[in-house]
């Protein structure tokens, strides 16, 4: 018989105890994992809003879904690389349920937690809502962190950890808008 599950994996089976086999919390999770594999939903959103501020002749929406888009890719890029310095494993324990296939074996950080976190600031700010600027973060970030959990792949510090990378990340693609556009406007 195995040893009980401590730490974070403890956690991580407390959390699939609590809430994954409810009706439905399965599949969205997988879903969820399946829209947010290597950024590739986030990217797609980006260029689907890219698109229609173009159509409408919204330059700056335009710059910001482009902006959304290239900011989830750096975030991807920048926890793979990550990833591949720490070589943390992923969660193993026999309690644990994996409920994905995942592209690695390294969990540290969340590649997922990282591009939705950035992409979902930045497509807030890309619509020019103020009050989607804080509701998109807020509908979007803490269930794909949360859908990792569920299925087992990544230990909690992972997604947090992946949070704070994409979150500097969209942070420093804000900044460099700003930049440009100071740049730009002294011209």
């Amino acid at each position: 018989m195995a040893e009980p599950a401590t730490g974070e994996a403890a956690v991580l089976v407390a959390v699939q105890s609590a809430i994954a086999d409810r009706p439905g919390v399965l599949e969205g999770a997988r879903g969820l994992s399946h829209f947010g594999e290597h950024s590739l939903g986030w990217l797609a959103l980006a260029g689907a809003g890219a698109y229609a501020a173009h159509r409408r002749g919204d330059v700056t929406a335009r710059r910001r879904y482009l902006e959304a888009g290239a900011g989830a890719f750096v975030a991807h890029a920048a926890s793979v690389v990550i990833k591949r310095v720490i070589r943390r494993k992923r969660p193993s324990h026999p309690d644990i349920r994996v409920g994905v296939g995942t592209p690695s074996k390294l969990s540290f950080p969340s590649s997922h937690a990282t591009s939705t976190t950035a992409a979902a600031i930045l497509l807030g700010r890309a619509t020019g809502s103020p009050a989607a600027q804080v509701l998109v973060p807020a509908a979007v970030v803490p269930p794909m962190l949360l859908s990792r959990l569920v299925l087992g792949v990544h230990y909690p510090s992972d997604v947090a950890a992946g949070a704070l990378v994409g979150a500097v990340t969209a942070g420093a693609v804000i900044a460099a808008d700003a930049n440009a556009r100071k740049r730009d406007s002294s011209k």
